[in-house]
Protein backbone atom coordinates (compact mmCIF):
# COMPACT_ATOMS: atom_id res chain seq x y z
CA UNK A 1 0.00 0.00 0.00
CA UNK A 2 1.22 2.89 -1.04
CA UNK A 3 1.17 5.97 1.55
CA UNK A 4 -2.39 8.42 2.30
CA UNK A 5 -1.34 11.61 1.15
CA UNK A 6 -5.19 12.76 1.79
CA UNK A 7 -7.41 11.51 4.31
CA UNK A 8 -10.66 11.98 2.41
CA UNK A 9 -11.43 12.69 -1.38
CA UNK A 10 -15.76 13.21 -2.24
CA UNK A 11 -17.36 12.83 -5.60
CA UNK A 12 -20.14 14.16 -5.63
CA UNK A 13 -22.64 17.38 -7.32
CA UNK A 14 -20.89 20.81 -7.70
CA UNK A 15 -23.37 22.97 -6.99
CA UNK A 16 -23.33 26.89 -5.70
CA UNK A 17 -26.36 27.39 -3.55
CA UNK A 18 -28.35 30.88 -4.55
CA UNK A 19 -30.07 31.84 -1.54
CA UNK A 20 -32.59 34.87 -1.38
CA UNK A 21 -35.36 35.96 1.05
CA UNK A 22 -39.15 36.42 -0.98
CA UNK A 23 -42.43 36.71 0.91
CA UNK A 24 -45.16 33.80 0.24
CA UNK A 25 -46.22 35.51 -2.73
CA UNK A 26 -43.74 35.58 -4.33
CA UNK A 27 -43.87 31.18 -4.26
CA UNK A 28 -47.60 31.26 -5.89
CA UNK A 29 -46.27 33.90 -8.31
CA UNK A 30 -43.72 31.65 -9.61
CA UNK A 31 -45.64 28.41 -8.68
CA UNK A 32 -43.26 26.80 -5.66
CA UNK A 33 -44.59 24.67 -3.31
CA UNK A 34 -43.55 25.50 -0.34
CA UNK A 35 -40.60 23.45 1.22
CA UNK A 36 -40.27 21.49 -1.35
CA UNK A 37 -37.60 20.64 -3.58
CA UNK A 38 -37.74 20.44 -7.52
CA UNK A 39 -35.39 20.21 -10.37
CA UNK A 40 -35.36 22.78 -12.93
CA UNK A 41 -34.18 22.71 -16.88
CA UNK A 42 -31.22 25.78 -17.36
CA UNK A 43 -34.36 27.81 -18.74
CA UNK A 44 -36.28 27.37 -15.94
CA UNK A 45 -33.23 27.94 -13.71
CA UNK A 46 -32.96 31.39 -16.14
CA UNK A 47 -36.44 32.55 -15.36
CA UNK A 48 -36.42 31.86 -11.38
CA UNK A 49 -32.88 33.49 -11.18
CA UNK A 50 -34.17 36.48 -12.78
CA UNK A 51 -37.17 37.11 -10.77
CA UNK A 52 -35.41 36.64 -7.27
CA UNK A 53 -33.86 39.15 -5.61
CA UNK A 54 -30.77 40.16 -4.08
CA UNK A 55 -29.12 36.83 -3.49
CA UNK A 56 -25.63 35.16 -1.87
CA UNK A 57 -24.03 32.56 -4.00
CA UNK A 58 -21.85 30.00 -1.58
CA UNK A 59 -20.53 26.49 -3.04
CA UNK A 60 -22.69 23.60 -1.49
CA UNK A 61 -23.60 20.19 -2.98
CA UNK A 62 -23.80 17.31 -0.17
CA UNK A 63 -20.48 15.41 -0.23
CA UNK A 64 -18.85 19.18 -1.10
CA UNK A 65 -20.40 20.28 2.08
CA UNK A 66 -19.40 16.98 4.02
CA UNK A 67 -15.65 17.33 2.76
CA UNK A 68 -15.78 21.52 4.25
CA UNK A 69 -16.51 19.88 7.50
CA UNK A 70 -13.93 17.36 7.05
CA UNK A 71 -11.52 20.14 6.38
CA UNK A 72 -12.70 22.50 9.67
CA UNK A 73 -11.80 18.94 11.59
CA UNK A 74 -8.15 19.89 10.61
CA UNK A 75 -7.76 16.98 7.86
CA UNK A 76 -6.56 16.63 4.19
CA UNK A 77 -9.59 16.28 1.83
CA UNK A 78 -10.21 17.00 -1.90
CA UNK A 79 -13.17 17.00 -3.65
CA UNK A 80 -13.83 16.11 -7.33
CA UNK A 81 -16.71 17.62 -9.52
CA UNK A 82 -17.59 19.40 -12.43
CA UNK A 83 -18.42 22.77 -12.57
CA UNK A 84 -18.33 24.85 -16.35
CA UNK A 85 -15.99 27.77 -17.26
CA UNK A 86 -18.81 30.34 -15.78
CA UNK A 87 -18.63 32.70 -12.66
CA UNK A 88 -20.97 30.24 -10.41
CA UNK A 89 -17.75 27.76 -11.52
CA UNK A 90 -14.86 30.76 -10.13
CA UNK A 91 -17.31 31.36 -6.81
CA UNK A 92 -17.62 27.10 -6.30
CA UNK A 93 -14.08 26.33 -7.13
CA UNK A 94 -13.06 29.83 -4.54
CA UNK A 95 -15.39 28.45 -1.95
CA UNK A 96 -13.45 24.93 -1.60
CA UNK A 97 -10.04 26.25 -2.09
CA UNK A 98 -10.63 28.95 0.62
CA UNK A 99 -12.21 25.99 3.26
CA UNK A 100 -8.89 23.87 2.37
CA UNK A 101 -10.22 21.49 0.39
CA UNK A 102 -8.43 20.49 -2.87
CA UNK A 103 -10.54 20.77 -5.73
CA UNK A 104 -8.55 20.35 -9.26
CA UNK A 105 -11.33 18.84 -11.96
CA UNK A 106 -10.94 21.01 -14.67
CA UNK A 107 -14.01 23.13 -15.72
CA UNK A 108 -16.08 22.73 -19.02
CA UNK A 109 -16.10 25.16 -21.32
CA UNK A 110 -19.48 26.02 -23.16
CA UNK A 111 -22.52 24.78 -22.04
CA UNK A 112 -24.18 23.91 -19.72
CA UNK A 113 -23.60 25.95 -16.66
CA UNK A 114 -22.34 25.35 -13.47
CA UNK A 115 -25.12 23.50 -11.39
CA UNK A 116 -26.98 25.51 -8.66
CA UNK A 117 -29.51 25.43 -6.45
CA UNK A 118 -32.05 28.42 -6.13
CA UNK A 119 -33.00 28.63 -2.50
CA UNK A 120 -36.13 30.89 -1.70
CA UNK A 121 -36.71 31.64 2.40
CA UNK A 122 -39.70 32.83 3.30
CA UNK A 123 -40.42 34.78 6.43
CA UNK A 124 -40.90 31.83 8.55
CA UNK A 125 -37.50 30.54 7.63
CA UNK A 126 -38.80 27.97 5.58
CA UNK A 127 -36.82 26.72 2.59
CA UNK A 128 -38.18 26.75 -1.02
CA UNK A 129 -34.86 24.80 -3.55
CA UNK A 130 -35.14 24.49 -7.26
CA UNK A 131 -31.99 22.47 -8.50
CA UNK A 132 -30.71 22.77 -11.96
CA UNK A 133 -27.92 19.96 -11.97
CA UNK A 134 -25.95 21.68 -15.01
CA UNK A 135 -22.40 20.37 -14.99
CA UNK A 136 -22.26 18.82 -12.48
CA UNK A 137 -23.85 15.88 -14.10
CA UNK A 138 -21.70 15.64 -16.88
CA UNK A 139 -18.83 14.62 -14.78
CA UNK A 140 -17.36 11.30 -16.60
CA UNK A 141 -14.45 8.93 -15.90
CA UNK A 142 -12.07 11.39 -17.41
CA UNK A 143 -11.78 13.66 -14.65
CA UNK A 144 -10.39 11.06 -12.51
CA UNK A 145 -6.89 11.61 -10.70
CA UNK A 146 -5.81 7.93 -10.24
CA UNK A 147 -3.38 8.89 -8.20
CA UNK A 148 -5.52 11.08 -5.86
CA UNK A 149 -8.03 8.53 -5.02
CA UNK A 150 -4.97 6.14 -4.46
CA UNK A 151 -3.56 8.92 -2.23
CA UNK A 152 -6.70 8.72 0.13
CA UNK A 153 -7.74 6.81 2.88
CA UNK A 154 -11.55 7.26 2.24
CA UNK A 155 -13.32 7.44 -1.25
CA UNK A 156 -16.42 9.13 -0.11
CA UNK A 157 -19.36 9.01 -2.73
CA UNK A 158 -22.57 10.74 -3.18
CA UNK A 159 -25.52 9.17 -3.71
CA UNK A 160 -27.56 12.33 -5.23
CA UNK A 161 -24.73 11.73 -7.82
CA UNK A 162 -25.17 7.97 -8.85
CA UNK A 163 -28.42 8.78 -11.08
CA UNK A 164 -26.64 9.93 -13.97
CA UNK A 165 -25.09 7.39 -15.74
CA UNK A 166 -21.91 9.07 -16.48
CA UNK A 167 -20.96 10.31 -13.11
CA UNK A 168 -22.24 7.27 -11.93
CA UNK A 169 -19.44 5.54 -13.97
CA UNK A 170 -16.76 7.51 -12.53
CA UNK A 171 -18.04 6.99 -9.29
CA UNK A 172 -17.27 2.84 -9.67
CA UNK A 173 -14.08 3.77 -11.40
CA UNK A 174 -13.01 5.84 -8.35
CA UNK A 175 -14.19 2.41 -6.31
CA UNK A 176 -12.02 0.49 -8.48
CA UNK A 177 -9.43 2.35 -8.13
CA UNK A 178 -9.74 3.18 -4.17
CA UNK A 179 -10.18 -0.93 -3.73
CA UNK A 180 -7.13 -1.74 -6.21
CA UNK A 181 -4.90 0.22 -3.27
CA UNK A 182 -6.59 -1.44 -0.61
CA UNK A 183 -8.45 1.49 0.48
CA UNK A 184 -11.78 2.17 1.51
CA UNK A 185 -14.71 3.02 0.00
CA UNK A 186 -17.89 5.27 1.46
CA UNK A 187 -21.34 5.78 0.33
CA UNK A 188 -24.23 8.14 1.24
CA UNK A 189 -27.57 6.96 0.06
CA UNK A 190 -30.34 9.90 -1.50
CA UNK A 191 -33.96 8.76 -0.62
CA UNK A 192 -34.40 8.85 -4.71
CA UNK A 193 -31.96 6.10 -5.65
CA UNK A 194 -33.90 4.26 -2.78
CA UNK A 195 -37.33 3.56 -4.88
CA UNK A 196 -38.67 2.80 -7.81
CA UNK A 197 -36.10 1.37 -10.62
CA UNK A 198 -32.86 3.14 -9.53
CA UNK A 199 -32.86 0.91 -6.29
CA UNK A 200 -31.89 -2.24 -7.91
CA UNK A 201 -29.42 -0.68 -9.15
CA UNK A 202 -28.05 0.52 -5.95
CA UNK A 203 -28.54 -2.89 -4.17
CA UNK A 204 -26.52 -4.45 -7.09
CA UNK A 205 -23.65 -2.48 -6.23
CA UNK A 206 -23.75 -3.33 -2.45
CA UNK A 207 -24.41 -6.73 -3.01
CA UNK A 208 -20.94 -6.72 -5.48
CA UNK A 209 -19.09 -5.43 -2.52
CA UNK A 210 -18.00 -2.09 -3.97
CA UNK A 211 -19.01 -0.44 -0.43
CA UNK A 212 -17.42 -0.53 2.63
CA UNK A 213 -19.33 2.06 4.37
CA UNK A 214 -22.71 2.81 3.79
CA UNK A 215 -24.70 6.33 5.10
CA UNK A 216 -28.18 6.58 5.49
CA UNK A 217 -31.55 7.65 7.29
CA UNK A 218 -34.19 5.51 8.66
CA UNK A 219 -36.59 6.09 5.56
CA UNK A 220 -33.84 5.67 2.72
CA UNK A 221 -32.54 2.33 4.77
CA UNK A 222 -35.94 1.10 5.06
CA UNK A 223 -36.52 2.17 1.16
CA UNK A 224 -33.89 0.63 0.01
CA UNK A 225 -34.25 -2.82 1.78
CA UNK A 226 -38.23 -3.33 2.04
CA UNK A 227 -37.94 -4.15 5.55
CA UNK A 228 -39.99 -2.23 8.06
CA UNK A 229 -37.87 -2.98 11.74
CA UNK A 230 -34.63 -1.42 11.94
CA UNK A 231 -33.27 -4.92 12.85
CA UNK A 232 -34.25 -6.48 10.03
CA UNK A 233 -32.81 -3.67 7.44
CA UNK A 234 -29.17 -4.39 9.57
CA UNK A 235 -29.78 -7.98 8.82
CA UNK A 236 -30.40 -7.42 5.21
CA UNK A 237 -27.53 -4.83 4.81
CA UNK A 238 -24.88 -5.14 7.72
CA UNK A 239 -23.34 -9.09 5.90
CA UNK A 240 -22.77 -7.06 2.30
CA UNK A 241 -20.76 -3.54 3.84
CA UNK A 242 -18.14 -3.65 6.62
CA UNK A 243 -19.64 -0.87 8.67
CA UNK A 244 -23.63 0.58 8.28
CA UNK A 245 -24.44 3.92 9.39
CA UNK A 246 -27.95 4.96 10.37
CA UNK A 247 -28.83 8.47 11.12
CA UNK A 248 -32.64 9.02 13.26
CA UNK A 249 -32.69 12.78 13.71
CA UNK A 250 -33.65 13.36 17.05
CA UNK A 251 -33.14 9.90 17.88
CA UNK A 252 -29.32 9.35 17.58
CA UNK A 253 -28.10 7.54 15.23
CA UNK A 254 -26.84 3.98 15.13
CA UNK A 255 -23.92 1.69 13.47
CA UNK A 256 -23.55 -1.77 13.06
CA UNK A 257 -20.00 -3.39 12.41
CA UNK A 258 -18.39 -6.90 12.26
CA UNK A 259 -21.43 -8.07 14.02
CA UNK A 260 -22.24 -5.53 16.85
CA UNK A 261 -24.55 -2.26 16.94
CA UNK A 262 -23.83 0.74 18.51
CA UNK A 263 -26.39 3.55 19.04
CA UNK A 264 -26.62 7.22 20.59
CA UNK A 265 -28.92 9.66 21.42
CA UNK A 266 -28.42 13.01 19.13
CA UNK A 267 -26.20 15.67 20.19
CA UNK A 268 -28.03 18.77 22.09
CA UNK A 269 -28.78 21.69 21.03
CA UNK A 270 -30.54 24.20 22.19
CA UNK A 271 -32.74 25.38 19.50
CA UNK A 272 -33.27 23.93 16.42
CA UNK A 273 -32.60 26.38 13.45
CA UNK A 274 -31.91 24.58 9.55
CA UNK A 275 -31.82 21.25 8.99
CA UNK A 276 -30.23 21.53 6.27
CA UNK A 277 -26.44 19.79 5.85
CA UNK A 278 -27.47 17.79 8.93
CA UNK A 279 -26.15 14.77 7.07
CA UNK A 280 -23.39 15.92 5.11
CA UNK A 281 -21.84 17.26 8.40
CA UNK A 282 -22.39 13.58 10.04
CA UNK A 283 -20.91 11.98 8.01
CA UNK A 284 -18.08 14.65 7.55
CA UNK A 285 -17.42 14.11 11.79
CA UNK A 286 -17.87 9.94 11.34
CA UNK A 287 -15.05 10.10 8.49
CA UNK A 288 -12.80 11.98 10.34
CA UNK A 289 -13.44 10.01 13.07
CA UNK A 290 -12.57 6.89 11.21
CA UNK A 291 -9.46 8.63 9.53
CA UNK A 292 -8.14 9.00 13.21
CA UNK A 293 -8.43 5.16 14.54
CA UNK A 294 -11.57 5.93 16.53
CA UNK A 295 -14.42 3.38 17.37
CA UNK A 296 -17.68 3.02 16.46
CA UNK A 297 -18.84 5.00 19.34
CA UNK A 298 -16.53 7.84 19.39
CA UNK A 299 -17.16 7.85 15.11
CA UNK A 300 -21.16 8.56 16.07
CA UNK A 301 -20.67 10.86 18.65
CA UNK A 302 -18.09 12.90 16.60
CA UNK A 303 -20.69 12.54 13.70
CA UNK A 304 -23.70 13.38 15.94
CA UNK A 305 -21.66 16.46 17.63
CA UNK A 306 -21.18 18.29 13.65
CA UNK A 307 -24.38 17.56 12.93
CA UNK A 308 -25.90 19.12 15.93
CA UNK A 309 -23.75 22.35 14.87
CA UNK A 310 -25.19 22.71 12.01
CA UNK A 311 -28.82 22.82 12.83
CA UNK A 312 -28.08 25.43 14.96
CA UNK A 313 -27.87 27.96 12.88
CA UNK A 314 -28.76 28.69 8.88
CA UNK A 315 -26.66 26.90 5.91
CA UNK A 316 -24.98 23.52 5.46
CA UNK A 317 -21.15 25.13 6.59
CA UNK A 318 -20.23 25.32 10.32
CA UNK A 319 -20.03 28.45 11.86
CA UNK A 320 -18.01 27.39 15.17
CA UNK A 321 -14.63 25.98 15.14
CA UNK A 322 -15.46 21.88 14.72
CA UNK A 323 -11.90 21.13 16.06
CA UNK A 324 -13.07 22.35 19.31
CA UNK A 325 -16.17 20.75 19.84
CA UNK A 326 -14.68 17.41 18.09
CA UNK A 327 -11.98 15.78 20.38
CA UNK A 328 -9.22 14.86 18.64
Amino acid sequence: MTSSNLDVVAIGDAIVDVIATAPDSFLAEQGLTKGAMQLLSTQQADALYAAMGPAREISGGSAANSMAGVAALGLNAAFVGQVADDQLGAIFEHDMISLGVRFETPALKGPPPTGRCLIVVTPDAQRTMNTCPGASHELTPAALDEELIRSASITFLEGYLWGPERPRAAMLEAADIAHSAARTVAFTLSESLCIGDRRDGVRGMIDRRTVDILFGNEDEIRHLTDCESIGDCIAALSSKVGTLVITRGADGALAAEDGSVVEIAAAHVEKVVDTTGAGDLFAAGFLAARCRGRDLRASLEAGTTCAAEIISHFGARPEKNLRELVRP
